[in-house]
């Protein structure tokens, strides 16, 4: 546990060997943490819980500072399992809780946690006074779930915003100015363009309706990895840059390859880019970090993909890629293709071009060797 604030306290688990999340949809390098925060007031309120698998070592922090059965109230943000599955263990110890949650919030918990639990459903504007403080709730549907909310507090300034503006990041300090900047953004980012790039347009609509309450905040307390106190605008503003599709000029190059040809024409392409001045990445895709790759694709301004034909169509470690591309519906990119093949013919590459055109405007048309 970590005081915060006189009366706050971060009450979460760090998870420091975690390698993959949401099953392994995501890559993870330096581990993670779930978040919660305890606020001691005349109302005593725990903002959300922790996954599981920490439950009983939450629990026993938790109570470290006061027990179970006195918190009044508990505020459900978001109710994804690795926020909300310690919520049964808390409410078996504390029955009378009051469960605050978004109308959606409600609706989870009755399908993942069912029970006959006290719930209390809240909308944009709702205040709840808990003695010299008060909370506000901002409803924040598909920042990243439809039962997403904020919670506020005016007296001290600060936003719990759940899974908006955090990092999977495990760390000693508890604060974003104490940790290595360069790890801290590339975590953000990479968090950012592999869960929420989907939802970009809500997270822009969204972002823009919380800015125009005009609430200060001088502290972002997200659910996952490190507290925003230095400037914690900071970390609002790249979600407006990153989901308005703004990039660099330069390029990621995605390939595989069977006997070198396609990777001899991805290195040709790099070297092309780089005589007219653009950045690029190279990635071979049976090597490469999948995530990377994405967060890579983010920043970049046009995707070039590579395969020879294999079976009548793409290498097996492309596919997945452009699955996932599709899925994330990254905006405002430009993409080519480019591959090999014998016998079998352009299947590979016309495959490509259709994933990639669905989405965004292609530059030209295959080449082959």
């Amino acid at each position: 546990m970590t005081l915060i604030r006189p009366d706050i306290h971060w009450v979460g688990a760090i998870e420091w060997a975690l390698e993959h999340f949401h099953g392994h949809e995501l890559s993870v390098r330096k581990g993670s943490s779930y978040n919660a925060y305890l606020i001691r007031d005349e109302k005593i309120v725990l903002i959300d819980s922790v996954k599981y698998t920490h439950a009983d070592t939450f629990v026993a922090e938790v109570e470290k500072i006061v027990p179970i059965h006195k918190i009044d109230y508990i505020i459900v943000n978001h109710a994804e399992p690795d926020h909300g599955s310690a919520l049964p263990m808390l409410l078996a110890k504390n029955p009378n809780a009051t469960v605050i949650c978004s109308k959606g919030g409600e609706t989870s918990i009755k399908r993942f946690y069912p029970g006959n639990w006290n719930l209390k459903t809240v909308k944009t504007g709702e205040t709840l006074n808990i003695g010299k403080r008060t909370l506000k709730f901002f409803e924040a549907q598909m920042l990243h779930w439809p039962d997403s909310m904020f919670t506020y507090c005016p007296e001290e300034k600060i936003l719990f915003p759940n899974d908006a503006f955090g990092q999977h990041y495990a760390h000693s300090s508890r604060f974003t100015d104490e940790a290595d900047q360069c790890s801290l953004w590339q975590e953000a980012e990479k968090y950012f363009a592999n869960i929420l790039t989907p939802y970009s347009g809500q997270i822009t609509r969204k972002v823009n309706e919380f800015l125009a309450l005009g609430w200060p905040i001088e502290m972002i307390c997200p659910s996952h990895g490190l507290i925003w106190r230095k400037d914690p605008v900071q970390i609002v503003k790249k979600y407006m840059e990153w989901a308005s599709g703004s990039c660099e000029q330069s390029a990621v190059v995605l390939y595989d390859s069977i006997w070198k040809n396609t990777e001899k024409m991805a290195q040709a392409i790099c070297e092309g880019l780089a005589q007219e001045g653009v950045s690029y990445r190279l990635h071979s895709a049976g090597v490469s970090d999948f995530n990377d790759v994405m967060t890579d694709i983010l920043r970049a301004k046009a995707l070039i993909v590579g395969s020879p034909t294999l079976n009548n169509g793409l290498m097996p470690t492309i596919m997945p890629h452009l699955e996932m591309i599709r899925g994330l519906r990254f905006q405002k990119k430009l993409c080519a293709a480019f591959g090999t093949y014998g016998w079998s013919g352009e299947r590979a590459l016309v495959s490509t071009l259709s994933s990639l055109s669905a989405a965004w405007r292609c530059i030209c048309s295959e080449t082959c060797e």
